[in-house]
């Protein structure tokens, strides 16, 4: 599947900011399920871009903007091709880093006694059918637990409180998702990227938008496996994967600073399309 993508983000603002410093993990790396065929970031104002690789082997490009500006683009636009693997990353990707490090909890991904309750109903699974299965049973248990809601949460609720709500996004999903993974004694981490919506098979499912999140769990004998608990699926060839991480902070396609510039505004447009099969 050949995925043509369009993602922009505009900050205006009511008076000028004098200085702004953004991390865009905007780039997708080469992998057996995805090819990049073309790739570029566009920035308005002109600001100075230094590429580099983070901790977890994520493509990142700090943006930096030094002068007075009241209104910040950034745009991306390019061609991935994509090949559906089942969910299956493997140790395909540039992370250096053990699994392990996936256990470590974060304050969005602290299992309080509610989680801890439904990760306690999955352990059987576990004991008795194996980790696939018990991936599989989290991933149901999660989109049954939260409904999705646009709107019903924000970047800074927790995997607790969307519980507890029983409602929230993508996002949500996949703290959700981890946090009952790693409370069962597998590391499990976050995974940003687009989702095409033309997936005839997905496309009426409210989780199926083209700026999306999901999770991917460490499984013995397969590596890490992705699973989105929005759709009930493991990510197909309608998927292109950014960056990944503990959870969302480690791995959202535009985080930042700014100085100034106050009454801001953000805009987010994303459109991911297939390009007919030559």
């Amino acid at each position: 599947m050949r995925l043509t993508v369009e993602h922009q983000t505009i900050y205006t603002y009511g008076r000028p900011a004098r200085y702004a410093i953004q991390a865009l993990r905007l780039t997708p790396p080469d992998l057996a399920a995805q090819r990049v065929i073309s790739w570029r970031i566009e920035v308005e104002p002109t600001a100075h871009l230094v590429p580099l690789t983070d901790g977890f082997g994520n493509r990142v490009h700090q943006l930096t903007l030094d002068r007075d500006h009241d209104r910040l683009a950034v745009t991306v636009r390019g061609i991935v091709e994509t090949t559906d693997t089942a969910g299956v990353v493997g140790g395909d990707l540039p992370d250096t880093l053990s699994p392990e490090v996936f256990l470590r909890e974060t304050p969005l991904t602290t299992a309080d006694d509610a989680l801890k309750a439904i990760a306690d109903q999955v352990r059987p699974v576990l004991e008795a059918e194996g980790a696939v299965a018990a991936m599989h049973a989290v991933l149901r248990l999660t989109a049954g637990r939260v409904a999705y809601v646009k709107g019903a949460t924000d970047a800074r609720t927790t995997a607790a409180e969307a519980l507890a709500h029983g409602r929230g996004v993508c996002q949500d999903h996949a703290h959700v998702f981890i946090t009952l993974v790693r409370e069962l004694g597998i590391p499990a981490r976050y995974v940003s990227g687009y989702l095409s919506p033309n997936d005839d098979d997905h496309a009426e499912n409210p989780g199926s938008e083209a700026s999306h999140a999901w999770a991917e769990a460490w499984l013995d004998g397969l590596g890490w496996v992705g699973f989105d608990p929005s759709n009930g699926i493991s990510p197909t060839g309608s998927y292109i994967r950014l960056a990944h991480g503990l959870d969302y902070l480690d791995a959202a396609p535009v985080r930042g600073i700014r100085i100034a510039g106050d009454e801001e505004h953000l805009a987010v447009r994303v459109h991911v399309t297939e390009q007919a099969q030559q």
